[in-house]
């Protein structure tokens, strides 16, 4: 049997991931913020990736500097249950 390449394509989303950062200018992306970063965080205690956020990688970075500061000064947990 042969099989032909059209049927095996995966398909693709129809729209396009838009960073919420450079989208909203009013979104304010900081540490001391624990709400804003429970969003892109697991409930395991995960940083989501930015392929499935949506965030550019620039926003992505300070996203990540601010969950790690956030953990360090005990804002947001390092994991959701310590056992």
């Amino acid at each position: 049997m042969q099989f032909q390449k059209s049927k095996m394509r995966k398909r693709s989303f129809g729209r396009k991931k838009v960073c919420r950062f450079c989208a909203d200018k009013d979104f304010n992306l900081d540490y001391k913020n624990p709400k804003l970063l429970g969003l892109f965080v697991t409930e395991r205690g995960k940083i989501i990736p930015r392929r499935i956020t949506g965030n550019c990688a620039l926003h992505q970075r300070v996203l990540t500097t601010a969950v790690k500061r956030a953990r360090i000064l005990a804002l947001i947990p390092f994991t959701a249950t310590h056992a």
